[in-house]
């Protein structure tokens, strides 16, 4: 599969290529139990916070050690918030709280009309500093692109500049990223692997079912 004209796309299998597809071979696996489930996704997902922070902008720092040297570091500049898609978003808050202490957090919650696949806006609640904030926006999947390009578009609206949203996402679907990049070519998407298709219902293929009902278990 190319890739390579999504510059700003930026895949977790590049930096840990065995550890991924390890972990995502679990979690694809239909016959992973819930526990197990939580347990590995949990792990991916905290990967994937990680590699995102890469991105947010440092300025040289000195400080002395324990032993009297000197040690030439850097500080991080600017401050973050994450907002998650709900529901399957809230699945990825506690990795960055893990990682970030006191983030601020907001919420969006679209849903996709089953029949026409469009996104429909029912709840937002976002810091109302998020437009001086670099903003990690949070869900797993990545399919026909609708919801997250209604949220980036709210979040855009409230100020935030395109180039300050990374979208922090587990499985995308190449036809989610044509969409999304077309439309905002600035954000940066980090994203454990790559889908080639969708099916008729609009779901991921190979992909891994519904992840927020496998997450919070409520599969019918």
């Amino acid at each position: 599969m190319d890739l390579s004209g999504f510059p700003n796309l930026h895949l977790l299998t590049d930096i840990f290529p065995n550890q991924v597809k390890g972990l995502m071979t679990i979690i694809r696996d239909r016959e992973t139990d819930r526990d197990r489930f939580i347990f590995y996704a949990d792990r991916l997902i905290r990967l994937l916070v990680e590699r995102s922070l890469e991105f947010l902008p440092v300025a040289p720092e000195s400080v002395v050690t324990p032993t009297d040297a000197t040690y030439a570091g850097a500080r991080f500049l600017g401050q973050i918030c994450a907002v998650s898609v709900l529901r399957a978003g809230e699945s990825m808050e506690m990795a960055v709280r893990d990682v970030c202490g006191k983030v601020r957090l907001g919420k969006i919650l679209i849903q996709r009309d089953e029949e026409t696949a469009e996104p429909h806006l029912y709840y937002s609640k976002l810091p109302p500093d998020i437009s001086d904030r670099w903003v990690l926006l949070l869900d797993p999947m990545l399919a026909t692109g609708g919801s997250i390009i209604k949220a980036i578009e709210i979040i855009k609206e409230k100020g935030v500049p395109e180039e300050r949203i990374i979208f922090v996402n587990l499985v995308s679907a190449l036809f989610g990223l044509n969409r999304v990049f077309s439309r905002f070519p600035q954000i940066r998407i980090v994203t454990a692997e790559v889908d080639p298709e969708l099916n008729d219902r609009c779901y991921i293929v190979p992909g891994l079912g519904d992840f927020g009902d496998r997450y919070f278990g409520t599969e019918r």
